[in-house]
């Protein structure tokens, strides 16, 4: 009997162990995800500087990445598929590595924009594979927590880019900004080597012996793997997929519509104007050394890390609609009141506690970001696409991210230029008070339900605000 206990507990120990691993491992691609986005903010001056950049070149030296992302989001589809998450994941430590060196060491600016491609096109297989892949190797009670908890190593990401882009910019040394993502996307290479392949993926590829192994590698007994190898298996009656299951099963249509409204909703908030021009913004609240403003941009940075774990602690308990519906709100309210401030700025009332207030909406904006459709958005989508068309549905939902990300990018100092700063954030505004009403209406409740049970509820037809129930 003892001997048993003893038996039970090594397993339990082991399989959280692996757990660890898993979510380390792809942790790690969150964490580059991150510092790709977080990096250019802080080397954008310098590099503009160096190569003269007009107003347009620096949106598409900020944008190029989204570009490679979108791209790398709809190949991720048919890769992630045929290969599996593992080498997928694998395929993206490497473009990291290149990218990352390639924009280091650009001789001009052509060359740092084909980098930057580059670039985003692992960022793209990042920002795909590694919450479809934690999704499939979670159990339904933790799942949220698990995805979350890869959208946190986005924001430590940003944040280190931040420290790492202040610590540099007092030589100018954007070279150095740049270069340094190789580091971490090596240690990324040696940690894919010992992850397994998901057994969902390893289960619709009739690798029915792999899939059970790796199941019971991560249960605490071979009942709970056997139950839910069970429910695999019947998902995986339905014989279509991809393109012609999204053709012919309006079902699976609503399932990818939703999941590509849901990353519109989240880059139209805004929150990735801030990332990408923090700099830029803080000048126009009249921070004007770029000390000053590279110190406010790692406090962005560090609210966003704790934000993001207000996130984890809450969303498998409270739930993914009420924090989404919360979050808008707050991101209203703060974009809002921020434009007030820099229209006051830019209007010559420029008393000190204006331009601390614009400081304290950015703050509040990204907090209400952080912990609502930064990471909510991500597990949502991770959910609701039914198995046999979950990569393509993931791949449309990603995709959709990267190019309303490209819009932002490429348009923002346009629309500052045209319609003024303080209009600008109040369009995000109008647009995340939009959203409150679309996450009433259409956005289901997930937490606490299986992935196999949300598939059946989608497949019989329910109103999508209901497939979780």
């Amino acid at each position: 009997m003892e001997e048993n206990f003893a038996s039970d507990t090594q397993r339990i120990a082991k399989a959280k162990k692996m757990k660890i691993f898993v979510s380390f491992a792809a942790g790690m691609a969150g964490l580059l995800f991150g510092l790709d986005i977080g990096v250019i903010s802080g080397a954008l001056p310098f590099i503009t500087t160096q190569f003269e950049l007009s107003h347009q070149l620096q949106e598409w030296v900020v944008s190029a990445m989204m570009l490679g992302a979108a791209i790398g989001a709809i190949s991720t589809g048919w890769i992630s598929f045929n290969l599996g998450r593992k080498k997928s994941l694998m395929t993206g430590a490497t473009l990291f590595v290149l990218g990352s060196l390639g924009s280091a060491l650009a001789p001009n600016v052509e060359i740092l924009l084909i980098s930057r491609v580059l670039l985003g096109f692992a960022v793209g297989i990042a920002s795909y594979v590694a919450p479809l892949y934690l999704s499939e190797m979670s159990e339904k009670e933790d799942r949220g927590k698990l995805i979350s908890m890869y959208q946190m190593m986005v924001t430590i990401g940003i944040l280190v880019a931040f420290l790492s882009d202040t610590a540099f910019s007092y030589s100018g040394n954007w070279r150095m900004m740049l270069g340094i993502i190789s580091l971490p996307a090596l240690l990324l290479m040696c940690a894919v080597f010992g992850l397994p392949d998901s057994p969902r993926w390893l289960a619709s590829k009739g690798k029915f012996e792999k899939a059970k192994e790796i199941l019971r590698m991560f249960s605490p007994t071979d009942d709970k793997a056997d139950a839910e190898f069970k429910e695999i298996h019947q998902s995986l009656e339905i014989k279509q997929e991809g393109w012609s299951l999204f053709k012919e099963n309006k079902n699976v249509r609503r399932a990818v519509y939703l999941g590509m409204l849901l990353q519109a909703m989240q880059q139209f908030t805004g929150m990735n104007v801030i990332l990408y021009y923090a700099p830029q913004i803080f000048k126009h609240a009249g921070f004007a050394s770029t000390e000053q403003q590279m110190i406010a941009t790692v406090i962005c940075g560090a609210t966003n890390v704790l934000a993001t774990l207000i996130a984890m602690k809450t969303v498998d308990n409270s739930g993914r609609k009420p924090i989404l519906k919360i979050g808008f709100a707050g991101i209203a309210l703060g974009t809002f009141l921020l434009g007030v401030c820099l229209y006051m700025i830019n209007s010559g009332f420029n008393p000190l506690w204006i331009s601390v207030l614009a400081v304290i909406m950015t703050l509040f904006t990204i907090t209400s970001f952080a912990m609502s459709a930064g990471p909510v958005v991500w597990v949502l989508c991770s959910e609701i696409q039914p198995l046999k068309s979950r990569d393509f549905g993931v791949a449309c939902s990603t995709t959709t991210n990267w190019i309303v990300n490209m819009i932002i990018g490429a348009t923002f100092l346009t629309l500052i230029a045209k319609f003024g700063i303080a209009a600008t954030f109040w369009i995000y505004t109008a647009l995340n008070i939009s959203f409150i009403v679309l996450t009433i209406l259409l956005v289901p409740e997930t937490k606490g339900i299986s992935l196999e049970g949300i598939e059946k509820n989608l497949m019989e037809g329910k109103r999508l605000r209901d497939i979780g129930i």
